[in-house]
């Protein structure tokens, strides 16, 4: 009897621990499987917020970026009305009876490397002095050259044939009609420029001239004149101005 109440107690024994640790064991799991879990949890979240964060950061980029090109866009359209503006407002017409009417719109100036300026201020210098070594000699209709004398388009054919690209023409409307030319507004006269009139109702220029600056400009007047420096504000040349051409520019020069 006392063997068998021993061994009960014996059995009891081992079902007991053997219970205990199955329970210890299964906590433990469970223990490990929550933490794995938090573990998976948090890194999830910190992709998802990395991840926002990167899409937030494209789209202020991209909001900035369009933000940019619409502030430029708007900046280039505003300088272009502006341009169109400013031209129209200075552009002065011209209408003669029987005659189309004929606008001169200013230069558009353009920056210029110091290479080039040295060559046009060559190239104006030489046809001033082309031009200023003629003075006082007679006026000769049909003349291109010092040796014969010069009428007013032969006087203007000589002081600029050999420094510009393309051929001037030899009367003084062919001149004030050629395409190669610019138009310039008499506010915006320089040195060198063409200044035409109509003084005998033959074409729309009849008289051409050099502006020299100040107000001046040198011509061959007619038969049995000299070749000689006249005012452009006097009286008569006021009255039959037509308008100027510039056949020196950057990119008519040779």
């Amino acid at each position: 009897m006392a063997r068998i109440n021993k061994f009960s107690i014996t059995l009891c024994a081992l079902l007991f621990t053997s219970l205990s640790f199955t329970h210890a064991a299964h906590a433990s799991g469970q223990t490990r499987h929550t933490a794995t879990h938090k573990t998976q949890l948090t890194k999830t979240t910190e992709r998802k917020k990395k991840t926002a964060r990167k899409s937030d950061s494209r789209k202020i980029a991209t909001s900035k970026k369009t933000h940019a090109a619409v502030k430029t866009a708007k900046t280039r359209t505003s300088r272009r009305a502006s341009v169109k503006t400013a031209s129209a407002l200075s552009a002065r017409c011209t209408t003669r009876k029987g005659y189309k009417s004929r606008c001169d719109r200013p230069l558009k100036t353009a920056k210029l490397s110091d290479l080039h300026k040295a060559r046009m201020q060559k190239a104006k210098t030489t046809a001033m002095n082309k031009l200023m070594d003629q003075i006082g000699k007679p006026y000769h209709w049909g003349g291109t050259s010092p040796r014969t004398g010069f009428d007013c388009s032969g006087l203007v054919y000589y002081a600029y044939k050999d420094l510009v690209k393309f051929r001037i023409p030899r009367t003084a409307n062919e001149m004030y009609h050629l395409r190669d030319a610019a138009p310039v507004n008499r506010s915006e006269l320089q040195s060198g420029d063409l200044v035409f009139f109509r003084t005998r109702g033959r074409g729309t220029a009849d008289h051409v001239g050099v502006y020299l600056g100040n107000g001046k400009f040198i011509q061959s007047p007619r038969s049995g004149q000299d070749i000689q420096i006249t005012s452009l504000s006097e009286d008569y040349w006021v009255r039959h101005y037509v308008g100027a051409r510039r056949v020196m520019t950057p990119t008519t020069i040779r």
